[in-house]
This record gives C-alpha cells, structure tokens and sequence, in this order.
C-alpha cells in the first residue's frame, strides 16, 4: 500500500476511534444506566435525559485540557487536523493515567506474585488447626441450633397439651414454657448464629489459601518452580529499573529521546565493532516486535485488572454496561498506546505521529506517566504490605484453637470442606454418634 494511503487510512482510524470513545459509547452507557435505573420510563424521556447527562459529561471532558498544559507553545498556527488534535490531547490525558497507574501496581505487584521470597511458610501442622477451628466452630453452630429447635418443640408440645389440661395444668405449663423461653433467648441465639456462621464462611477462605500457599510452596521446590522464580528476579529487576528511571525523569524533568531498542543496538554494534549488518532493517524489524510485546503484555495486565472488578460488580450492573464499560477503557487506553509508544517506533513513523499531532506536546504525557508511574507503585507497596502481614497475622490467628463445647474435640481433616465435597453425603441429623453433615446458607457442618 502507498505511504498516502496508509496516512490515510490511518487517520480515518482514529476518527472512528475517537468518535466511539468520545460520543457513541458515553452516550449509550447513559442511556442503559437511565433505562436499568428507571425501566417505567418512557423512551423519549430516556433519550432526554441520556442526552443532557452526556453534554455534561462532554463538558467536562472539554475542560480537561484547561487543567493540563496539553497544547504545545511552539506551534502558533492552526493545526489542520484539529478534531484528531482535540480529541487525542484529551482521550491521552485520561488514558495516559489508567495506563501509569496500572503500570505502577504491576511494577510492583509483578515481583510480589512471582517471587517465592514472599511466600508465606505455610506448615501441615497450621492447616490442621485451622481446620480444627473451622470443625469446632461449626459444632457450636450446631449446639446453638439443636437447643432453638428443641425450645421450639417444646414450647409447641406445651400449647398444645394445655388446650386440653385443666386449669392447674395450664398454669404450670405456662410458667414452665416462659421459663424456658427467657433461658433460651431465641433471638440472641439467632444473632450468635449469625456471627458464628459469618466466622464460619472466613475460616473456610483461610484455609483455601493456606492451601495454596503450601502448594505454591511445593511448586516451588521443582525445576520449573526454580525457572519461574529465576525469570521472575529477571523481571524484577526490569520493574525496578522502571521505578528508578521514573524518579530519575522526575527530578531532572527530562524526556527519552532515543527507544530501547536503539540504545541498546548501538551499544552492541560499538562493542562488538560489527559493520556489515544491515542496522536499519534490523532496527525497523525489532522496533515493531518490541511494540507488539508491550501492546500484548499491557492489554493482557489491563484485562486481568478489569476482570477481578467486573466480578464483584457482576451482581449490581448488567451485563451490556460492563461490556460497554470495558470498550470505553479500551479505547482510551489504545489510543493512549499511540502517544506513548512513539518513542518506540522508527524514526520515519515516530515522525508521521509527530506530525499528525504536532500542536499536541507529547513530552507532557511521558512526565504525566511518569509522576502517576511512581505515585501508583508508592501506593501498591504500601498496599502489599499490609496485605502481606495481615496474611501473615491470618494465619497465625488460624492456629488459635478455640473450645467446641464437647470433650473430645474435633479431629482435623485432609482437604478444606467444599459443597462439591460434601453434595454426596449431606444429610440430616440422625443421632447422637453420627457423623453426617448437613447444610445450611451454603455452610455445612456435622450433626
């Protein structure tokens, strides 16, 4: 294809992008939201109301650009793509810090999953108190309930019998039945339960993760255990190279001029005193590989994120604004790539950009990254950390045994107790010495 034609279809390309992630897409999320929200609405009404909440929206996002020194000062004249221009100086800023902030989590986040140093050491012996716990605690669940039901029967068979009694007998039944009625106290029963039952459910994931500690633990004592850790100190040293070169951008507000891949084959060529390798084929061709790991691995990081949010909003949001939600981002985020990795793309297409977006001053988006970069991994180590002790202090807290009500105990298991375990061997209650299991709320115990 002609270098005219690419220039073309690619600016029509980020037409339709910037059309779908400024106007098609807000405006029909509004519309679903208002629909979810309201479904007696009439349609017009809905479409009304859906439009002036997105002129609001479009407002807003008209005034991004007096909040940000997004416009370049040295181009005086008037662009001649200027809705390209608006639009990407706008879509940028809010795409630039989705994009630092979740490179700033990964950058930290990355060592933190890959690395066995982080490992909790998880013992056999912690998992069998923790299961001991989690037994014990369904056992008081049980006692507490046994003795509802049983108030319960009783106060039924007593009516019952008074019905039929003479008046002495009704009167001792009456007084025996508010007796055990004040003994018992139904409803604080009920409330225990409640409490017990939420304590019961959170020992459960306890000992789901203790479980995956210690096979992570195992895995890591393997020859491929051993190469992923290996890879992953690899890794970590690239995240801290990013953090430090961020700080280092920072205080001397400075802005790459040169992309890895130059650097670095100009490093090799100087070093190795190489001549007769073709260094612009190889430049160009390694350029575009480059770009398409980044791309791949940033949109795969940015995938992961949204879906561990879209499961605990999965309830409360349908499905078509998730969708929607999801498009939204994307887009931005794509068409903040085009910003970002310029840098990275040979000089005859890294001028193309340039020139397409020329009264746009990119250098501001590579020190926004930057800032919200480091500010993103500051968080998440603050973060991590106090995820990691309270994991730590989780388990040291699953050790703690505390009394079942009965002498002997409970023995502890092999496996945490799950309903697909138990769906074949649920049942009721049938005496004392039995040792089935029952359900109730997805929470089992013994009876």
């Amino acid at each position: 294809m002609h270098k005219d034609s690419r220039y073309i279809c690619w600016k029509i390309t980020l037409y339709v992008s910037l059309f779908l992630v400024i106007i098609l897409i807000p405006a029909y999320q509004l519309y679903l939201l208002i629909t979810n929200i309201q479904n007696s609405l009439p349609r017009r009404y809905s479409i009304t109301i859906a439009l002036v909440c997105w002129l609001i929206y479009f407002y807003g996002f008209w005034k991004v650009g007096d909040f940000f020194p997004i416009k370049n000062t040295e181009r005086k004249s008037i662009p001649d793509d200027t809705l390209i221009q608006f639009g990407m100086s706008r879509v940028g800023v809010l795409g630039v810090t989705i994009m630092a902030i979740l490179s700033g989590f990964g950058a930290v986040n990355s060592p933190y999953a890959t690395l066995f140093f982080f490992l909790r050491q998880v013992k056999d012996t912690d998992i069998q108190a923790a299961e001991k716990k989690y037994l014990q605690t369904l056992d008081i669940i049980l006692n507490k309930k046994r003795r509802i039901i049983i108030s319960q029967q009783q106060r039924t068979t007593n009516e019952q019998s008074s019905r039929v009694g003479g008046f002495v007998r009704r009167m001792l039944n009456t007084i025996a039945n508010e007796i055990g009625i004040s003994s018992e106290n139904i409803s604080i029963l009920r409330q225990e339960i409640t409490g017990l039952e939420n304590l019961g459910r959170q020992l459960f994931l306890d000992i789901e993760d203790l479980y995956q500690e210690r096979d992570r633990i195992l895995y890591s004592k393997t020859w491929q255990g051993k190469y992923y850790n290996f890879m992953g100190y690899n890794f970590s040293i690239y995240c801290i190279y990013k953090i430090v070169m961020a700080i280092v951008n920072i205080i001397l507000s400075r802005v790459g001029k040169t992309d890895p891949i130059t650097y670095g084959l100009t490093l090799a060529i100087a070093y190795f005193n190489i001549k007769e390798i073709d260094i612009d084929f190889w430049y160009q061709q390694l350029s575009f590989f480059t770009v398409g790991i980044m791309i791949f691995f940033s949109i795969r990081g940015l995938l992961i994120q949204f879906l561990k949010f879209f499961r605990a909003v999965s309830n409360s949001v349908s499905r078509n604004n998730i969708v929607l939600f999801l498009a939204h981002i994307m887009g931005m985020y794509f068409l903040s790539s085009v910003l970002m990795l310029r840098m990275s793309l040979p000089e005859v297409y890294r001028n193309k950009i340039t020139i397409l977006f020329k009264s746009i001053d990119v250098a501001f988006y590579h020190r926004w990254f930057d800032v919200i970069f480091l500010v993103s991994g500051i968080a998440s180590m603050v973060f991590l950390y106090f995820v990691h002790q309270a994991n730590n202090s989780n388990v040291m807290l699953s050790t703690v045994i505390t009394p079942s009500g009965t002498p002997n105990g409970s023995l502890p298991i092999t496996s945490p107790i799950s309903p697909g375990d138990m769906s074949g061997i649920s049942g009721g209650i049938s005496g004392s010495g039995s040792s089935r299991w029952t359900s109730n709320n997805n929470l089992y115990y013994r009876g």
